[in-house]
């Protein structure tokens, strides 16, 4: 199927950016089988419901046309189901248990394939004495580590989305966009 039969939806409400969206393009030179088992989903008109940051990465990747099951057409689903899709499709129900994660998967595996890890991870907190330093910390780089509730959690998520949804950051000198996206929610206060 050629990409130009299809279109992005101009409601969806995700976006990617960064070193996540680089991860989604390796992620699928290194393992195109993931597009046939996770396939673009689009509407009858070609609209995307499910997918738009696949599609992306495709035409940035250079792809023109795609192999047959890269994308499926739902046609069977009426106006409220496809509303229903676009947000259901990228809700996260479940979470990661990072104590297996940490045990049984290579770290540097896990970033490459996008799974955004904690910013506690690997450190014990009885690792702070004396002793501990940061690896960039030489380079004017600090780690920050909270502890908050669920809710909490939620609604910093929230905070931290809308902030990289508002653009691209100035030149900080720091990749991280959640550290990009937490300053600039402070720097309103």
């Amino acid at each position: 199927m050629k990409l130009s039969e299809i279109h992005t939806n101009p409601d969806n409400p995700r976006f990617i950016r960064d070193e996540r969206f680089i991860a989604l393009k390796k992620q699928i030179n290194e393992f195109p089988k993931m597009m046939k088992l996770r396939p673009i989903i689009v509407d009858k008109d070609g609209m995307i419901l499910g997918g738009n940051m696949r599609y992306r990465a495709l035409l940035d990747l250079g792809f023109k046309d795609v192999p047959e099951g890269w994308i499926r057409v739902a046609d069977e689903l009426n106006e409220e189901e496809k509303r229903r899709f676009i947000i259901t499709d990228n809700v996260p129900f479940g979470q990661h248990d990072w104590d297996a994660l940490a045990n049984d998967w290579d770290e540097t595996e896990l970033e490459e394939w996008g799974i955004e890890l904690p910013t506690e991870w690997g450190v014990d907190e009885n690792d702070f004495n004396d002793e501990f330093s940061l690896p960039n910390a030489e380079k004017g780089f600090s780690q920050m580590a909270f502890i908050v509730t669920e809710q909490q959690k939620g609604v910093i998520e929230n905070a931290l989305r809308k902030s990289k949804g508002e653009g691209d950051f100035p030149d900080t000198g720091n990749e991280n966009s959640n550290g990009n996206a937490l300053e600039r929610i402070c720097e309103r206060f």
